[in-house]
């Protein structure tokens, strides 16, 4: 493939990922008991726009399930998903892993240990929504850091022990997750649901919540595309363009960091987007950090909106943890992905 032809890989791929994520949001928008059709509800978005002479055909009832329950609902789908995606992306950038995801690194068990800590208060730790986002950002720092150091330390830092390395420590702090669930049995339910992930509880408030978080994780990320590529060249080929490696490594683990810790504080734990959509955006896009970081974002947020759709739709009336329905696509994706990483080392 020509110089001139990847390039354009770049905003080719940019273009169907925004295509692809409000496809799926006016998707996600309109599935659900009541109806409301794309038609319906583009036609109401287009009213509420100064100076479009376009009426809307929804009444009162439709327009609160949609200003209350569907938007709320799909636009934090949307950021969870982009969040986790452009976190994995940036994990495997730093780490040169293509194994390398928020929940296997322990970056979201951390994440939810800390925002356990802060659900269950139990008279030692202040408690309160405003500080999950910190708590949760602290316990991913914890995780990721954790087993890094584990897998260089005791393994090698190659692909197979940092992987077991993130095992160790996510079954570790998962451990005393639980056991701190135990001694709070009286908040057992409300954790183990958040636990299971969804996208029906946080609302406008979650959103509000995080959303300056994920805001400053995005723009980090998206900002050090470029110093990533030149991380891939090697240490010392980075450090003779003028890149300080270390420093580098530090800021995206950080930023990816908080990405996947604003994502757990409101979604709870959902697991295999951070590995499954950078692997297929480095297929459709190439290998640059510059066009896998914008891309998997988008594409992150427009697969996690159609895994909701299909967690509120398959069993309807009843609705389907989230976190199930990306481990049934996720885990044998993550096999395919381990064994062409054997392949390839062979």
């Amino acid at each position: 493939m020509g110089v001139g032809r990847r390039d354009l890989l770049g905003p080719l791929w940019l273009g169907v990922g925004l295509v692809a994520l409000c496809s799926a949001m006016v998707l996600g928008i309109s599935a659900g008991a009541a109806s409301l059709t794309p038609a319906e509800i583009v036609r109401e978005f287009l009213s509420r726009i100064p100076f479009l002479d376009v009426e809307s055909t929804l009444n009162d009832r439709q327009r609160a399930v949609l200003d209350q329950l569907r938007v709320p609902r799909v636009v934090l789908g949307a950021l969870v998903g982009g969040l986790l995606a452009s976190a994995g992306a940036a994990y495997q950038g730093v780490f040169r892993n293509p194994l390398a995801d928020p929940y296997l690194l322990g970056a979201a068990s951390g994440a939810g240990l800390g925002a356990t800590l802060v659900i269950v208060g139990g008279g030692f730790l202040p408690s309160g929504p405003q500080l999950i986002p910190v708590a949760a950002f602290l316990g991913a720092l914890v995780g990721v850091m954790s087993a890094y150091l584990l897998g260089r330390t005791a393994g090698g830092g190659g692909t197979a022990s940092l992987l077991l390395a993130g095992v160790a420590v996510s079954s570790f702090l998962t451990a005393t997750q639980t056991f701190i669930q135990q001694a709070r049995i009286d908040e057992l339910r409300r954790v183990y649901a958040w636990m299971l992930g969804g996208l029906g509880y946080s609302g406008w408030e979650g959103l509000g919540l995080v959303v300056p978080y994920a805001a400053v994780a995005i723009a980090v990320l998206l900002g050090s595309g470029f110093l990533l590529d030149l991380l891939a060249l090697g240490d010392e080929k980075a450090v003779s363009l003028g890149v300080r490696p270390g420093l580098v490594r530090i800021v995206v683990i950080f930023a990816a960091s908080l990405a996947t810790a604003s994502a757990v504080a409101v979604s709870g734990l959902i697991g295999f987007v951070g590995l499954v959509v950078p692997h297929i955006v480095r297929r459709l896009a190439g290998p640059g950090y510059r066009r896998i970081l914008p891309v998997s974002l988008l594409f992150g947020g427009a697969f996690l909106v159609v895994a909701d759709i299909a967690a509120r739709t398959l069993l309807a009336p009843a609705e389907l943890p989230l976190g199930v329905v990306t481990a049934f696509v996720g885990a044998p994706f993550f096999v395919l992905v381990l064994r062409a990483t054997r392949s390839r080392a062979r």
